[in-house]
Protein backbone atom coordinates (compact mmCIF):
# COMPACT_ATOMS: atom_id res chain seq x y z
CA UNK A 1 0.00 0.00 0.00
CA UNK A 2 3.01 2.06 0.85
CA UNK A 3 3.96 1.87 -2.68
CA UNK A 4 1.11 2.50 -4.45
CA UNK A 5 1.01 5.74 -1.94
CA UNK A 6 4.17 7.16 -3.04
CA UNK A 7 3.56 6.16 -7.20
CA UNK A 8 0.25 8.37 -6.51
CA UNK A 9 2.15 11.45 -5.00
CA UNK A 10 4.66 10.76 -7.84
CA UNK A 11 2.00 12.45 -9.99
CA UNK A 12 0.11 14.85 -7.59
CA UNK A 13 3.46 16.98 -6.31
CA UNK A 14 4.61 15.42 -3.40
CA UNK A 15 8.22 15.97 -3.59
CA UNK A 16 11.18 15.32 -1.48
CA UNK A 17 14.35 17.46 -1.24
CA UNK A 18 17.34 16.87 0.23
CA UNK A 19 19.33 19.77 1.93
CA UNK A 20 20.86 20.81 4.99
CA UNK A 21 19.27 19.17 7.98
CA UNK A 22 15.81 17.69 7.48
CA UNK A 23 14.41 17.15 4.06
CA UNK A 24 11.72 19.84 2.69
CA UNK A 25 8.46 18.44 2.08
CA UNK A 26 7.07 20.20 -0.62
CA UNK A 27 3.19 19.44 -1.05
CA UNK A 28 0.14 20.27 -3.46
CA UNK A 29 -2.99 20.43 -1.79
CA UNK A 30 -3.99 16.62 -3.13
CA UNK A 31 -0.93 15.77 -2.19
CA UNK A 32 -1.41 16.63 1.51
CA UNK A 33 -4.82 15.02 1.26
CA UNK A 34 -3.05 12.10 0.45
CA UNK A 35 -0.03 12.11 2.76
CA UNK A 36 -2.33 12.58 6.22
CA UNK A 37 -4.48 9.90 4.63
CA UNK A 38 -1.32 7.81 4.81
CA UNK A 39 -0.23 8.85 7.99
CA UNK A 40 -2.55 10.41 10.17
CA UNK A 41 -3.18 8.97 13.31
CA UNK A 42 -7.03 9.20 13.35
CA UNK A 43 -7.05 7.48 9.99
CA UNK A 44 -4.90 4.58 11.66
CA UNK A 45 -7.41 4.66 14.59
CA UNK A 46 -10.42 4.31 12.34
CA UNK A 47 -8.41 1.74 10.00
CA UNK A 48 -8.00 -0.40 13.17
CA UNK A 49 -11.78 0.13 14.00
CA UNK A 50 -12.70 -1.42 11.33
CA UNK A 51 -10.26 -4.35 11.81
CA UNK A 52 -11.59 -5.24 14.96
CA UNK A 53 -15.29 -5.18 13.75
CA UNK A 54 -14.01 -7.61 11.53
CA UNK A 55 -12.51 -10.01 14.04
CA UNK A 56 -15.70 -9.38 16.39
CA UNK A 57 -17.88 -10.61 13.65
CA UNK A 58 -16.07 -13.54 13.23
CA UNK A 59 -16.43 -14.25 17.07
CA UNK A 60 -19.99 -13.52 16.80
CA UNK A 61 -19.95 -16.49 13.87
CA UNK A 62 -17.70 -19.14 15.44
CA UNK A 63 -19.98 -19.14 18.08
CA UNK A 64 -22.29 -21.23 15.98
CA UNK A 65 -19.97 -23.59 14.80
CA UNK A 66 -18.46 -26.62 16.31
CA UNK A 67 -16.66 -26.15 19.50
CA UNK A 68 -13.86 -28.94 21.17
CA UNK A 69 -12.51 -29.62 24.36
CA UNK A 70 -10.29 -31.60 26.23
CA UNK A 71 -9.71 -31.89 30.27
CA UNK A 72 -7.83 -34.11 32.11
CA UNK A 73 -8.39 -34.64 35.88
CA UNK A 74 -7.00 -36.79 38.81
CA UNK A 75 -8.40 -37.78 41.71
CA UNK A 76 -7.02 -39.45 44.94
CA UNK A 77 -9.65 -41.07 47.72
CA UNK A 78 -7.02 -40.98 50.86
CA UNK A 79 -7.12 -44.49 51.25
CA UNK A 80 -10.80 -44.85 52.12
CA UNK A 81 -13.04 -47.46 51.03
CA UNK A 82 -16.51 -48.85 50.69
CA UNK A 83 -18.24 -51.72 52.72
CA UNK A 84 -20.72 -54.30 51.01
CA UNK A 85 -22.52 -56.56 52.90
CA UNK A 86 -23.98 -59.22 50.51
CA UNK A 87 -25.68 -61.57 53.25
CA UNK A 88 -26.41 -61.53 56.79
CA UNK A 89 -23.69 -62.91 59.27
CA UNK A 90 -21.43 -62.77 56.35
CA UNK A 91 -18.22 -60.24 56.78
CA UNK A 92 -18.44 -56.99 54.29
CA UNK A 93 -16.24 -56.86 51.46
CA UNK A 94 -14.23 -53.64 52.00
CA UNK A 95 -13.05 -52.05 48.65
CA UNK A 96 -10.94 -49.63 48.39
CA UNK A 97 -11.15 -46.41 46.41
CA UNK A 98 -8.47 -46.59 44.37
CA UNK A 99 -7.26 -43.21 42.37
CA UNK A 100 -8.39 -42.41 39.21
CA UNK A 101 -7.53 -40.51 35.96
CA UNK A 102 -9.15 -39.42 32.94
CA UNK A 103 -8.86 -37.75 29.76
CA UNK A 104 -12.09 -35.83 28.75
CA UNK A 105 -13.21 -34.82 24.71
CA UNK A 106 -15.94 -32.88 23.94
CA UNK A 107 -17.38 -31.95 20.63
CA UNK A 108 -20.62 -28.96 20.72
CA UNK A 109 -22.34 -27.84 17.74
CA UNK A 110 -25.14 -25.31 18.51
CA UNK A 111 -28.04 -26.43 16.01
CA UNK A 112 -31.06 -23.15 17.04
CA UNK A 113 -30.25 -20.21 18.97
CA UNK A 114 -32.32 -16.82 17.52
CA UNK A 115 -30.19 -15.05 19.57
CA UNK A 116 -27.34 -15.83 17.83
CA UNK A 117 -28.47 -15.86 14.26
CA UNK A 118 -29.49 -12.15 15.35
CA UNK A 119 -25.88 -11.50 16.78
CA UNK A 120 -24.55 -12.76 13.72
CA UNK A 121 -26.84 -10.30 11.66
CA UNK A 122 -25.63 -7.03 14.06
CA UNK A 123 -22.14 -7.65 13.67
CA UNK A 124 -22.07 -7.30 10.23
CA UNK A 125 -24.20 -4.25 10.71
CA UNK A 126 -21.24 -2.98 13.62
CA UNK A 127 -19.01 -3.89 10.98
CA UNK A 128 -20.77 -1.71 7.98
CA UNK A 129 -20.60 1.08 10.50
CA UNK A 130 -17.26 1.09 11.30
CA UNK A 131 -15.97 1.24 7.66
CA UNK A 132 -18.61 4.18 7.16
CA UNK A 133 -17.10 5.61 10.48
CA UNK A 134 -13.62 5.21 8.59
CA UNK A 135 -15.51 6.87 5.24
CA UNK A 136 -16.32 9.65 7.62
CA UNK A 137 -13.33 10.03 9.70
CA UNK A 138 -11.43 10.38 6.22
CA UNK A 139 -13.56 12.96 5.25
CA UNK A 140 -12.57 14.71 8.26
CA UNK A 141 -8.97 14.53 7.79
CA UNK A 142 -9.81 15.67 4.51
CA UNK A 143 -11.85 18.82 5.40
CA UNK A 144 -9.05 19.52 8.44
CA UNK A 145 -6.29 19.10 5.94
CA UNK A 146 -7.94 21.61 3.29
CA UNK A 147 -8.85 24.27 5.19
CA UNK A 148 -5.32 23.94 7.49
CA UNK A 149 -3.79 24.33 4.04
CA UNK A 150 -5.44 27.29 2.84
CA UNK A 151 -4.53 28.99 6.18
CA UNK A 152 -1.24 28.45 5.56
CA UNK A 153 -1.67 30.13 2.20
CA UNK A 154 -3.17 32.97 3.36
CA UNK A 155 -0.64 33.62 6.14
CA UNK A 156 1.85 33.78 2.99
CA UNK A 157 0.19 36.03 1.23
CA UNK A 158 -0.33 37.88 3.94
CA UNK A 159 3.31 38.06 4.71
CA UNK A 160 3.87 38.76 0.84
CA UNK A 161 1.43 41.75 1.00
CA UNK A 162 3.18 43.40 3.81
CA UNK A 163 6.89 42.51 2.99
CA UNK A 164 6.02 44.56 -0.12
CA UNK A 165 4.61 47.10 1.70
CA UNK A 166 7.17 47.67 4.16
CA UNK A 167 9.99 47.67 1.16
CA UNK A 168 7.11 50.67 -0.33
CA UNK A 169 6.97 52.19 2.37
CA UNK A 170 10.82 52.31 3.47
CA UNK A 171 11.66 53.34 0.18
CA UNK A 172 8.99 56.49 0.72
CA UNK A 173 10.46 57.16 3.75
CA UNK A 174 14.32 57.27 2.91
CA UNK A 175 12.82 59.71 -0.09
CA UNK A 176 11.03 61.68 2.62
CA UNK A 177 13.71 62.17 4.25
CA UNK A 178 15.77 63.75 1.39
CA UNK A 179 12.92 65.85 0.61
CA UNK A 180 12.96 67.39 4.44
CA UNK A 181 16.52 67.91 4.63
CA UNK A 182 15.63 70.49 1.33
CA UNK A 183 12.66 72.16 2.89
CA UNK A 184 10.40 70.11 0.24
CA UNK A 185 7.89 68.66 2.99
CA UNK A 186 7.57 69.32 6.76
CA UNK A 187 9.39 67.34 9.19
CA UNK A 188 5.94 65.99 10.26
CA UNK A 189 5.64 64.03 7.66
CA UNK A 190 8.79 61.95 8.07
CA UNK A 191 6.95 61.12 11.71
CA UNK A 192 3.99 59.79 10.29
CA UNK A 193 5.80 57.91 7.82
CA UNK A 194 7.78 56.39 10.62
CA UNK A 195 4.60 55.53 12.45
CA UNK A 196 3.44 53.92 9.46
CA UNK A 197 6.35 51.72 8.85
CA UNK A 198 6.61 50.82 12.96
CA UNK A 199 2.69 49.58 12.13
CA UNK A 200 3.65 47.86 9.35
CA UNK A 201 6.76 46.02 10.98
CA UNK A 202 3.99 44.70 13.73
CA UNK A 203 1.47 43.38 11.58
CA UNK A 204 4.23 41.79 9.52
CA UNK A 205 6.03 39.78 13.22
CA UNK A 206 2.69 38.69 14.15
CA UNK A 207 1.52 37.14 10.31
CA UNK A 208 4.96 35.37 10.86
CA UNK A 209 4.13 34.41 14.09
CA UNK A 210 0.45 33.28 12.52
CA UNK A 211 2.27 31.38 9.72
CA UNK A 212 4.02 28.97 12.57
CA UNK A 213 0.75 28.41 14.06
CA UNK A 214 -0.84 27.36 11.07
CA UNK A 215 2.07 25.38 9.76
CA UNK A 216 2.41 23.67 12.68
CA UNK A 217 -0.81 22.82 12.84
CA UNK A 218 -0.82 21.38 9.18
CA UNK A 219 2.22 19.45 10.04
CA UNK A 220 0.52 17.99 13.22
CA UNK A 221 -2.31 16.43 10.91
CA UNK A 222 0.25 15.60 7.91
CA UNK A 223 1.75 13.28 10.75
CA UNK A 224 5.09 14.69 10.24
CA UNK A 225 7.58 15.71 12.63
CA UNK A 226 6.93 19.69 14.32
CA UNK A 227 9.96 20.55 12.44
CA UNK A 228 9.65 19.15 9.55
CA UNK A 229 9.75 22.18 6.98
CA UNK A 230 6.85 22.78 4.33
CA UNK A 231 6.85 23.90 1.18
CA UNK A 232 3.61 24.40 -0.11
CA UNK A 233 3.08 24.50 -4.17
CA UNK A 234 -0.56 25.68 -4.74
CA UNK A 235 -1.39 28.86 -4.67
CA UNK A 236 -4.76 30.76 -3.62
CA UNK A 237 -5.81 31.73 -7.17
CA UNK A 238 -4.93 28.31 -8.51
CA UNK A 239 -6.73 26.47 -6.31
CA UNK A 240 -10.25 28.60 -6.77
CA UNK A 241 -9.96 28.18 -10.96
CA UNK A 242 -9.35 24.24 -10.54
CA UNK A 243 -12.78 24.13 -8.58
CA UNK A 244 -16.11 23.88 -10.98
CA UNK A 245 -18.30 26.33 -8.66
CA UNK A 246 -21.16 26.01 -11.37
CA UNK A 247 -21.18 22.16 -11.71
CA UNK A 248 -21.00 21.91 -8.00
CA UNK A 249 -23.93 24.29 -6.89
CA UNK A 250 -25.69 22.45 -10.07
CA UNK A 251 -25.27 19.01 -8.67
CA UNK A 252 -28.29 17.07 -6.66
CA UNK A 253 -28.19 16.19 -3.17
CA UNK A 254 -28.34 12.87 -2.68
CA UNK A 255 -29.39 11.31 0.84
CA UNK A 256 -27.48 7.86 0.43
CA UNK A 257 -24.36 9.27 -0.34
CA UNK A 258 -24.15 11.41 2.66
CA UNK A 259 -22.03 9.79 5.36
CA UNK A 260 -23.70 11.08 8.34
CA UNK A 261 -27.65 9.88 7.24
CA UNK A 262 -25.68 6.38 6.39
CA UNK A 263 -24.61 6.34 9.48
CA UNK A 264 -28.03 7.09 11.14
CA UNK A 265 -29.44 4.47 8.52
CA UNK A 266 -27.35 1.64 10.59
CA UNK A 267 -28.01 2.87 13.68
CA UNK A 268 -31.62 2.18 12.62
CA UNK A 269 -31.24 -0.62 11.36
CA UNK A 270 -29.43 -2.08 14.50
CA UNK A 271 -32.07 -0.93 16.61
CA UNK A 272 -34.88 -2.57 14.52
CA UNK A 273 -32.25 -6.04 15.00
CA UNK A 274 -32.82 -4.95 19.07
CA UNK A 275 -36.73 -5.82 18.88
CA UNK A 276 -35.87 -9.22 17.37
CA UNK A 277 -33.36 -9.95 19.13
CA UNK A 278 -35.32 -9.67 22.41
CA UNK A 279 -38.17 -11.41 20.72
CA UNK A 280 -35.80 -14.54 20.30
CA UNK A 281 -35.23 -14.65 24.13
CA UNK A 282 -38.84 -16.41 24.04
CA UNK A 283 -37.72 -19.53 21.64
CA UNK A 284 -35.59 -22.40 23.01
CA UNK A 285 -32.33 -22.74 22.45
CA UNK A 286 -30.69 -26.32 20.86
CA UNK A 287 -27.32 -28.17 21.32
CA UNK A 288 -25.70 -31.14 20.48
CA UNK A 289 -22.85 -32.79 21.71
CA UNK A 290 -20.52 -35.87 22.20
CA UNK A 291 -17.82 -36.89 24.72
CA UNK A 292 -15.72 -38.83 24.72
CA UNK A 293 -13.84 -40.47 27.94
CA UNK A 294 -10.22 -41.91 28.00
CA UNK A 295 -9.92 -43.92 31.67
CA UNK A 296 -6.23 -43.72 32.37
CA UNK A 297 -6.12 -45.15 35.92
CA UNK A 298 -9.70 -46.72 36.59
CA UNK A 299 -11.41 -47.63 39.56
CA UNK A 300 -12.23 -50.87 41.09
CA UNK A 301 -15.99 -50.50 39.84
CA UNK A 302 -16.28 -48.79 36.45
CA UNK A 303 -20.30 -48.34 34.71
CA UNK A 304 -19.88 -45.65 33.20
CA UNK A 305 -19.29 -45.73 28.91
CA UNK A 306 -16.40 -43.73 27.10
CA UNK A 307 -18.51 -42.67 24.72
CA UNK A 308 -21.43 -40.38 25.18
CA UNK A 309 -24.01 -38.34 22.22
CA UNK A 310 -26.51 -36.21 23.06
CA UNK A 311 -29.12 -33.05 22.95
CA UNK A 312 -29.11 -30.02 25.04
CA UNK A 313 -32.45 -27.98 24.64
CA UNK A 314 -33.12 -24.66 26.90
CA UNK A 315 -36.43 -24.04 27.09
CA UNK A 316 -38.00 -20.08 28.65
CA UNK A 317 -41.14 -20.31 30.49
CA UNK A 318 -41.90 -17.67 32.55
CA UNK A 319 -40.00 -14.67 33.36
CA UNK A 320 -42.48 -12.30 35.56
CA UNK A 321 -42.65 -10.01 32.14
CA UNK A 322 -38.87 -9.18 32.10
CA UNK A 323 -38.92 -10.36 28.44
CA UNK A 324 -41.23 -7.85 27.85
CA UNK A 325 -40.15 -5.38 29.14
CA UNK A 326 -36.84 -5.78 27.37
CA UNK A 327 -39.07 -6.30 24.09
CA UNK A 328 -40.81 -2.97 24.66
CA UNK A 329 -37.67 -1.09 25.70
CA UNK A 330 -35.93 -2.37 21.82
CA UNK A 331 -39.07 -0.85 20.61
CA UNK A 332 -38.99 2.40 22.16
CA UNK A 333 -35.32 2.65 20.71
CA UNK A 334 -36.43 2.06 17.48
CA UNK A 335 -39.16 4.77 17.43
CA UNK A 336 -36.21 7.25 19.12
CA UNK A 337 -33.93 6.20 15.94
CA UNK A 338 -36.47 6.33 13.57
CA UNK A 339 -37.44 10.08 14.71
CA UNK A 340 -33.68 10.60 14.88
CA UNK A 341 -33.36 9.78 11.11
CA UNK A 342 -36.41 12.12 10.50
CA UNK A 343 -34.61 14.89 12.07
CA UNK A 344 -31.51 14.57 10.53
CA UNK A 345 -32.82 14.10 6.84
CA UNK A 346 -34.52 17.62 7.35
CA UNK A 347 -31.04 19.01 8.76
CA UNK A 348 -29.61 17.76 5.79
CA UNK A 349 -31.75 19.42 2.96
CA UNK A 350 -31.86 22.54 4.67
CA UNK A 351 -28.04 22.78 5.49
CA UNK A 352 -27.72 22.01 1.62
CA UNK A 353 -29.64 24.93 0.77
CA UNK A 354 -27.68 27.05 2.90
CA UNK A 355 -24.67 25.75 1.97
CA UNK A 356 -25.69 26.33 -1.98
CA UNK A 357 -26.47 29.81 -0.49
CA UNK A 358 -23.87 30.81 0.94
CA UNK A 359 -21.38 29.45 -1.91
CA UNK A 360 -23.08 32.01 -4.03
CA UNK A 361 -23.04 34.54 -1.92
CA UNK A 362 -19.47 34.04 -1.84
CA UNK A 363 -18.75 33.97 -4.99
CA UNK A 364 -20.00 37.04 -5.91
CA UNK A 365 -18.51 38.71 -2.58
CA UNK A 366 -14.93 37.08 -3.77
CA UNK A 367 -15.57 39.01 -7.41
CA UNK A 368 -15.98 42.44 -5.71
CA UNK A 369 -13.24 41.89 -3.52
CA UNK A 370 -11.02 40.97 -6.43
CA UNK A 371 -11.77 44.44 -8.32
CA UNK A 372 -11.90 46.36 -5.17
CA UNK A 373 -8.27 45.30 -4.76
CA UNK A 374 -7.41 46.09 -8.12
CA UNK A 375 -9.41 49.34 -7.86
CA UNK A 376 -7.49 50.39 -3.88
CA UNK A 377 -4.01 49.72 -5.49
CA UNK A 378 -4.64 51.97 -8.39
CA UNK A 379 -5.79 54.98 -6.18
CA UNK A 380 -2.96 54.02 -3.88
CA UNK A 381 -0.16 53.71 -6.78
CA UNK A 382 -1.76 57.33 -8.24
CA UNK A 383 -1.44 58.76 -4.50
CA UNK A 384 1.71 57.67 -4.09
CA UNK A 385 2.92 59.80 -7.80
CA UNK A 386 1.02 62.46 -6.26
CA UNK A 387 3.12 62.69 -3.20
CA UNK A 388 6.46 62.48 -4.74
CA UNK A 389 5.14 65.20 -7.03
CA UNK A 390 4.06 67.32 -3.70
CA UNK A 391 0.78 67.84 -4.81
CA UNK A 392 -0.35 65.31 -2.19
CA UNK A 393 0.18 65.39 1.56
CA UNK A 394 1.88 62.51 3.60
CA UNK A 395 -1.75 61.74 5.42
CA UNK A 396 -3.35 61.29 1.96
CA UNK A 397 -1.27 58.40 0.93
CA UNK A 398 -1.26 57.08 4.01
CA UNK A 399 -4.97 56.67 3.92
CA UNK A 400 -4.82 55.71 0.63
CA UNK A 401 -2.30 52.85 1.64
CA UNK A 402 -4.26 51.92 4.59
CA UNK A 403 -7.46 51.44 1.79
CA UNK A 404 -5.33 49.33 -0.06
CA UNK A 405 -4.27 46.83 2.78
CA UNK A 406 -8.24 46.86 3.69
CA UNK A 407 -9.02 45.99 0.55
CA UNK A 408 -6.15 43.17 0.53
CA UNK A 409 -7.51 41.82 3.90
CA UNK A 410 -10.79 41.31 2.79
CA UNK A 411 -9.70 39.99 -0.43
CA UNK A 412 -8.26 37.16 1.36
CA UNK A 413 -11.15 36.44 3.62
CA UNK A 414 -13.24 36.52 0.45
CA UNK A 415 -11.20 33.14 -0.49
CA UNK A 416 -11.42 32.13 2.91
CA UNK A 417 -15.27 32.45 3.01
CA UNK A 418 -15.26 30.71 -0.57
CA UNK A 419 -13.27 27.88 0.28
CA UNK A 420 -15.53 27.48 3.61
CA UNK A 421 -18.81 27.22 1.70
CA UNK A 422 -17.20 24.89 -1.16
CA UNK A 423 -16.19 22.29 1.13
CA UNK A 424 -19.46 22.85 3.58
CA UNK A 425 -21.13 21.66 0.41
CA UNK A 426 -18.39 18.94 -0.61
CA UNK A 427 -18.58 17.53 2.65
CA UNK A 428 -22.47 17.11 2.27
CA UNK A 429 -22.68 15.85 -0.89
CA UNK A 430 -19.98 13.68 -0.02
CA UNK A 431 -17.89 14.72 -2.64
CA UNK A 432 -14.52 15.82 -0.93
Amino acid sequence: MRAKFFLILLFTGLVFKTGIGQDTLTLSLEAARLHALEFNKNIENAEMAVLQARKKLFETIAAGLPQAEATMDYSNFMGAEMEISFAEGVPPQRIPFNPTSNLNVTVSQLIFSGSYIVGVQSARLYRQMSETSRLKTEQEIKDLVTRLYINSLMANQTIDILSESLENTSNIFEKTKVMVSVGIVEKIDIDQFEVQKNTIVNNLRSAERQKEVAYNLLRFQLGVDINTPLNLTDSLPGLIHTVEFATLLADTFSLENNLDYRLMQTQEELTKKQITLQKMNYLPTLAGFYNYTRKILKPELDFSPNNVIGLNMSIPIFSSGMRNAKVSQAQIQYKTALNNKQLLTEQLFLQQKQAKYNLASAMEQYENMKRNVEVAYRVYKNHELKYKQGVFSSLDLITSYNNYLQAESAYIMAINSVFDAQLALQKLMNTL
